[in-house]
């Protein structure tokens, strides 16, 4: 079922297509996989809703978040993703270190094959237990289709295997699509990554009753448009909202930017894990020798893990080069294969600077991390995100900066 809207669907047009995809199904235990919190422009929030007030009368429904490695949502964020008529006390709590199942392997010698032979080893697939629980009648994977740094377009088999998925399956696939290199990957379908989670849903999730519910979406300050819903079982639905995304969500511009500044919505956006999609999605658009300014007043530690955490800032974004070699020399980045990735992603190689501008990280944690540091009050005197569109700018100083508001919903590229 594909349904789009250049204005956005309306709710009544959701609600209608959610029940379509449940009818005539004999439900009496569901499980719902959504996105968390950091999604918030992805309108899953709305969509799980709804299905909770299909099918809560009928079914037990459980919703589990597709956490990954982030932390578990609060109530707060909860009550505001999904409304206040989605009990809190439904929440599933996915832990990728402990909760999860070995389901089988990706072959060394497929890895290597799409990989062009930068990866050679096998791949755990292990998902949370309950993906494969035999209770569910029904298996709900809700969630955005948008540019992704790892695996190229996000969503779809992604919302199992790293949402849901566990610490060998998270970290063998990050460390994998930072091998193959981002640029090689993000906005685009087939990438090695996406090609191991084909391979791991062909092989080991065929027995388990999955519907994917796809979105593709565009913000204007707080409100979402949801222009695409994708639903089915098969990966023509994917494939569908692929299409529509690299339309809505990919911006070509004619000039590389020299300066660019991005905001970190306080709400999404409390750590770097997070935060530095201002950095993979605007890479390709940054000229040589650019600035990045990254507007993050939320931002208040590295990783979302404790452990990622400490290793951030132990080992700091160095580099690709250095990186790998740390890896060789480090047991702790070997053991955390997603951290050593994330490092990669979350430097540009000396090819432009990155300045994050905080109110919760010193100026000694920002620059032991090896980016430039300014005070978030200081930076936002200048670009004031409340004033300030997306798009080149030029400001009253005369200085020309391209302002983004959002980075998550979009990838930037120079159109050459």
């Amino acid at each position: 079922m594909i349904l789009k809207s250049d204005i956005g669907l309306s709710d009544a047009a959701l609600r209608e297509a959610l029940a379509k995809s449940i009818a005539g199904k004999n439900l009496r235990k569901v499980l719902i996989l959504p996105p968390d919190y950091t999604r918030l422009y992805s309108g899953a929030g709305r969509i799980t809703a709804m299905y909770y007030s299909l099918l809560k009368d009928t079914c037990e429904v459980d919703i589990m978040p597709a956490l990954g490695t982030h932390e578990p949502m609060t109530k707060a964020e909860w009550d505001a993703f999904f409304g206040e008529d989605v009990p809190f006390e439904k929440m599933i709590v996915h832990n990728w270190r402990t909760d999860v199942v070995k389901l089988g392997e990706v072959p060394a010698s497929f890895v290597s094959k799409v990989s062009e032979g930068l990866v050679n080893d096998k791949i755990d697939v292990e998902v949370n237990r309950r993906v494969i629980d035999k209770s569910y009648d029904l298996v709900l994977s809700v969630g955005q289709v948008v540019p992704h740094e790892v695996v190229g377009m996000a969503n779809y088999s992604k919302n199992i295997f790293v949402g849901c998925g566990g610490s060998s399956m998270i970290n063998s696939s990050h460390m994998l699509g930072a091998f193959y290199g981002m640029e090689r990957i993000m906005g685009k379908d087939f990438s090695p990554v996406r090609k191991v989670f084909d391979y791991a849903q062909e092989h080991f999730l065929g027995d388990v009753p999955l519907l994917y519910i796809l979105t593709v979406t565009t913000n204007k300050g707080d409100d979402t448009f949801i222009h695409g819903l994708c639903i089915g079982d098969q990966r023509d639905v994917f494939e569908e909202a692929v299409a529509l995304s690299q339309k809505l969500n990919l911006t070509h511009l004619d000039k590389p930017i020299q300066k660019a500044v991005v905001y970190l919505d306080p709400r999404e956006f409390k750590s770097t894990w997070l935060g530095n999609k201002a950095i993979y999605r605007t890479r390709m658009a940054i000229a040589d020798g650019g600035e990045l300014v990254i507007l993050a007043p939320g931002v208040r530690k590295f990783g979302e893990d404790d452990e990622n955490d400490r290793l951030i800032r132990k080992y700091g974004y160095v580099g690709r080069e250095q990186i790998l070699r740390l890896v060789e020399e480090n047991a702790d980045l070997q053991e955390n294969l997603s951290v050593a990735a994330h490092l990669i992603h979350g430097s540009s190689d000396g090819r432009f600077s990155i300045t994050y501008c905080t109110e919760h990280l010193t100026r000694e944690e920002v620059e032991g991390a090896a980016f430039g540091y300014i005070p978030y009050a200081q930076a936002a005197a200048k670009y004031d995100p409340a004033v300030l569109r997306d798009g080149f700018v030029t400001l009253p100083d005369g200085e020309e900066i391209f302002y983004i508001s959002n980075p998550a919903l979009g990838l930037w590229t120079v159109q050459s």
